[in-house]
């Protein structure tokens, strides 16, 4: 299956730029002009608004909740660090985070080296198998999920849903369980009451 991933770069706007953007078309006052040839630190606090921004963003496009969970977790590990994540590295240290991945720190450093990070922000649509496409057409069902339901369990339609959630075999599938299979198989049936002869208890 030839799935092709979309990237996004997200930056860190140093403080200094964001006060006397243009955008706000206020003169700094004498005295508080940016120093030149400085360069602001970077903060936890800042790295923390970037993987915290991730997280939403993963959220929004329904993305896999334990990649958005470690996220979040790395933002309250940054938050909760004693001394700034710049001079651990700096010293060649690893960051004290428990449970913190090697993406998520290779993101870190990226972020403290150059101001920015690129990530892997979820699926190019139309390069997706049809079968993973019919089942985002499903409520509740974003393309990890879909891409999971048709690589483990062979699931390409509303209706192949439906039955496999009605012999319990989505419940098995790391990561779900009765409740999410129940409300798969509640979605899929509420959009095929939309379709004419659409069969639900004799699928192939």
């Amino acid at each position: 299956m030839s799935i092709m991933q979309l990237t996004q770069t997200l930056h860190i706007i140093p403080p200094a730029q964001l006060r006397y953007s243009k955008r706000s078309m206020q003169l700094p006052l004498p005295g508080m002009e940016p120093e030149p040839n400085t360069t602001p630190s970077i903060t936890n606090r800042q790295i923390a608004e970037v993987l915290a921004g991730i997280a939403d963003m993963l959220e929004a496009q329904r993305g896999n909740q334990y990649r958005i969970q470690a996220y979040r977790n790395g933002v309250r590990g940054l938050l909760d660090l004693s001394e700034p994540a710049v001079d651990i590295l700096a010293r060649g240290e690893a960051l004290p985070i428990p449970g913190l991945g090697e993406r998520l720190r290779s993101h870190i450093a990226e972020l403290i080296e150059r101001g920015s990070v690129t990530i892997n922000n979820g699926f190019y649509i139309p390069t997706l198998p049809v079968g993973v496409r019919a089942l985002m057409a499903i409520e509740h069902i974003g393309p990890y999920t879909a891409i999971r339901l048709y690589e483990e369990l062979g699931i390409d339609s509303p209706q192949k849903l439906w039955l496999a959630a009605q012999q319990g075999r989505i419940r098995h599938l790391p990561g779900f369980g009765a409740r999410s299979e129940a409300r798969l198989k509640e979605a899929a049936g509420q959009l095929l009451k939309g379709k004419i002869n659409a069969p639900l208890d004799g699928v192939a």
